[in-house]
């Protein structure tokens, strides 16, 4: 379940519909939770007879579905997604066979085939343009969750976000019928900058639901029966994954499973978390018409697994078109390590402003990345201080650096003065 929260990215847990709303996007109404194969069954002919917005730059499809720049950048109040994410849609790293991202999916494809002869349906090209309802409400995120802040989801209106992680689109599938599935896509969080985190990443969430002939013979209740079955199969998914590693479980809180757990191994002298996963609460189920029955889900992020397992260094890498690091990478080639190509030398530059009440750090880095892009590597507040006034000064490093070229001085000068000019501008603070 990649959720707002991810398992993988552990705030909670690593989790649209064919309703057509009235107060939400009139062209995002026929953004279908299907497949490709599924969004294809809708004829050229009924594309053809709705009526798009003309677009004012550019035209991406999802799922078979034109959608105008200008629908996702919109004149909103409550709108805040920047050009740089919305070039972002649509790229769908996981559909790329000799990608890292589609490389580890398609290797976890494989173990649930194998293991459950191809039970589970797949999903991967879904609509990342979804409901505040599913996107939250569906998964019983609390109302007062700090996910659901402006500062850390991109908001297209109020009633309609970039998802935030693929479970978005479990209580349609459910309600759908389906009852065993997995789920994968590009998801969307307003984030600091590191060579951890991006704003835009890939996560894969599963579902299993089990009626009660599934777990009458066993002699337990429903809730311990599925509980075991959840462990047994992503222990599998580990080892085919990491192959013959220590594994243990650890105890957590997501809201929407209950029990809740981590799966972390041991591997390369240290524990890591997989995955986040747990027995579904019974309100998600009920709402689905599913009352009598149990679930389990599980969420993991792509990027962090592909990183340990590819060895690479830095997120940012898994968006560069450079060949020597797509070369790298085949279809069906799972661990492969990456040979580092170059090491351009980071360029230091300090910005100091003093914030005001409404100032976050994930607002200076959707400036930063406004300005410069990929080219920023991090983020980092080095120094804060607060004078006789009460007035609170930060200080932020900003390290500039290519993943594929030197960078000049006059490229990192003119960056820097454009970071400082829009931080002024955008963040209403006072430069010192």
């Amino acid at each position: 379940m990649a959720t707002a929260f991810s398992f993988a990215q552990t705030i909670l847990f690593s989790k649209t519909s064919l309703s057509i709303r009235t107060n939400g996007l009139r062209s995002f109404s026929f953004c279908l939770p299907f497949s490709s194969s599924s969004a294809a069954s809708l004829s050229s002919d009924k594309l053809q007879s709705k009526k798009w917005r003309q677009p004012v730059a550019s035209v991406l499809e999802l799922g078979g579905v034109k959608i105008a720049k200008d629908d996702v950048l919109r004149d909103d109040p409550t709108n805040n997604v920047p050009d740089t994410i919305f070039a972002k849609l649509g790229m769908q790293l996981h559909r790329r066979d000799q990608h890292p991202i589609g490389i580890l999916k398609n290797a976890i494809y494989e173990y649930f085939d194998t293991n459950y002869s191809n039970q589970f349906d797949k999903f991967d090209n879904l609509c990342p343009i979804v409901s505040v309802k599913e996107n939250f409400d569906d998964v019983l995120v609390p109302a007062d969750h700090v996910s659901r802040s402006y500062n850390d989801t991109y908001y297209v209106d109020a009633q309609t976000v970039l998802r935030c992680h693929t479970s978005a689109h479990q209580a349609e599938l459910l309600r759908r019928g389906h009852t065993h599935f997995l789920v994968t896509g590009d998801v969307y969080r307003r984030d600091s900058i590191d060579s951890t985190h991006y704003p835009v990443f890939h996560q894969m969430e599963g579902v299993r639901v089990f009626s009660p002939s599934d777990w009458e013979a066993s002699g337990t209740d429903g809730t311990t029966y599925v509980a075991g079955d959840l462990k047994k199969c992503l222990e599998g998914l580990a080892r085919h994954l990491f192959g013959a590693v220590e594994m243990r479980w650890v105890d957590t809180y997501f809201p929407f499973t209950n029990p809740s757990f981590e799966l972390e191994i041991f591997f390369q002298e240290k524990w890591l978390e997989v995955l986040g996963c747990g027995v579904t609460e019974q309100e998600i189920l009920r709402r689905s018409g599913k009352t009598d029955d149990v679930a389990w889900a599980f969420g993991l992020g792509l990027e962090r697994l592909a990183m340990v397992l590819f060895d690479i260094p830095d997120i940012r890498l898994f968006w560069s078109n450079d060949e020597r690091f797509t070369s790298q990478f085949s279809s069906g080639q799972l661990g492969v390590k990456f040979k580092p190509f170059s090491k351009y030398p980071p360029c230091y530059k300090d910005v100091s402003f003093w914030i005001n009440e409404a100032f976050t750090e994930n607002n200076l880095c959707e400036v930063v990345r406004e300005v410069a892009g990929d080219l920023a590597e991090e983020v980092q507040l080095i120094d804060n201080f607060t004078n006789k006034k009460g007035m609170t000064s930060h200080c932020y490093r900003i390290a500039y650096r290519s993943m594929e070229r030197s960078l000049t001085d006059e490229e990192i000068n003119k960056l820097q003065w454009n970071v400082r000019e829009l931080v002024q501008s955008k963040l209403n603070v006072v430069l010192r």
